[in-house]
């Protein structure tokens, strides 16, 4: 967790890419240009909606000639990086962890929630209702992959903003891009 942190809050680069974002209710299609003033998207596609290169181009003509969609978009992008790293560092201390096997490089631990760990806040409480697998990278001391599925449902305010259901998977996998940079794939 330490080493990914301060490698993270360490990279400065700049990446296109090709993203599928599925959602139960929504499918997004889009390709990602990350610059210094925010991502700019590209979207090819929604919910099976295939735009052509000229609405491409209107949307994000749009979006850059926006002040208050690029204030916005930074806004949200600090706050969810900060809330990401949050999140990470309390990883050590929400669950246990038994390593369960080691091979080709790898060491993999499985997790449960940790009894004596008290969220702090109502987002950190999706920790104590995760089990699952954590794949970290011996040599380079990076998390590969963390999957496993929710134990019981987590609400959010009664339900009111969301739940997370039982039995709901997630699966994240990293990749080391270069030297000191890992990124989910």
């Amino acid at each position: 967790v330490n080493t990914g942190l301060r490698d993270d809050a360490q990279d400065h680069s700049r990446w296109l890419y090709f993203e599928v974002d599925k959602k139960p209710t929504n499918t997004v299609e889009q390709w990602v240009a990350e610059t210094a003033q925010g991502d700019l998207n590209s979207v090819v596609a929604k919910n099976g909606q295939t735009f052509t290169k000229q609405q491409q181009r209107n949307k994000m003509d749009t979006f850059i000639q926006s002040s208050a969609a690029l204030a916005k978009q930074r806004k949200g992008s600090k706050h969810d990086d900060k809330q990401a790293r949050q999140m990470l560092s309390m990883l050590p201390h929400a669950l246990l962890w038994p390593k369960e096997s080691t091979h080709n490089c790898n060491t993999v631990f499985s997790f449960k929630p940790n009894p004596q760990f008290n969220p702090p806040s109502w987002q950190s409480r999706v920790f104590a209702a995760m089990a699952g697998e954590m794949t970290v990278n011996d040599q380079q001391h990076r998390i590969a992959s963390l999957k496993g599925h929710m134990i019981h449902d987590v609400k959010f305010f009664f339900g009111l903003l969301g739940v997370l259901k039982d039995g709901g998977p997630f699966d994240v996998e990293r990749r080391r891009m270069a030297p000191a940079l890992w990124k989910i794939v």
